[in-house]
């Protein structure tokens, strides 16, 4: 029994030991050891994160504002050169003087080309009346020998010594002048003798039948034609032969 005892209370001694270290293994105080012993490492790596997700927010805070920025100082810039370019009252008084003096010189010369339109108009109408006044002016001083020649003829009759032959040659002298002004102004005789009719340029007058002529000849002028350039002023006075009737029958019978 004694042996038994004195074995019992080293056990309980072994146990108590083993319950003391147990419970000293398990104390805060031994939790806390081991986590200041991790933490050292765990705050360095949130110190890092969190450095870097400030420097990230600093440059996005930089990389948007800096738009802004730039346009507040080229605004800033664009209105100190505008404030630097405004020109001074003087210099604005200067450039009315020019512009009113420039404004004065087109008007004076617009007024002065409305002028000058003024009197070229009225010069063509002055020009246009004139053409129409005197637009046989040549004409008739053309026309004022041949009325000399004739007043000359005239007085020749009267006297005794003037024979016929002198007066046909004087009239044929003075219808001679009268041709060739004609002739000068485009003034042409139409003469459509033993012609071949036409009613564009002819009158006919008669028609008389002969043998051997073709029917539509121009057989007589009664009175001659004249034309104008392309425009006709009298038709000739003609007379026009026309088919005998026996030919006529014997083209029937044939």
């Amino acid at each position: 029994m004694s042996i038994n005892q004195e074995i019992k209370p080293e056990q309980s001694t072994l146990a108590e030991q083993n319950s003391e270290e147990a419970v000293a293994n398990s104390h805060p105080n031994n939790t806390i050891s081991a986590t200041e012993t991790v933490e050292p490492h765990h705050h360095v790596a949130t110190n890092e994160t969190l450095n870097a997700k400030q420097e990230a927010a600093v440059d996005a805070t930089l990389e948007i504002s800096t738009p802004a920025e730039m346009a507040s100082t080229e605004l800033n810039e664009t209105v100190t050169a505008e404030v630097e370019v405004t020109p001074s009252v003087e210099e604005l008084k200067h450039q009315l003087a020019e512009v009113t003096k420039k404004s004065e010189t087109y008007w004076n010369n617009l007024l002065r080309s409305q002028a000058e339109y003024d009197n070229l108009q009225k010069r063509m109408i002055r020009d246009l009346d004139n053409a129409r006044k005197y637009a046989l002016e040549k004409f008739a001083t053309e026309l004022l020998a041949i009325k000399d020649s004739m007043e000359l003829g005239l007085d020749a009759v009267t006297k005794p010594e003037t024979t016929l032959d002198t007066m046909r040659e004087g009239l044929a002298l003075t219808a001679k002048m009268l041709t060739d002004v004609m002739a000068k102004f485009n003034i042409l005789e139409i003469n459509p003798q033993d012609q071949k009719f036409d009613p564009q340029w002819h009158e006919a007058i008669a028609m008389q039948p002969l043998p051997n002529v073709t029917a539509g000849t121009v057989l007589h002028v009664h009175q001659k034609g004249y034309q104008l350039n392309d425009r006709l002023l009298r038709p000739a006075r003609v007379i026009v032969a026309k088919v005998l009737e026996t030919e006529k029958s014997l083209e029937n019978q044939g």
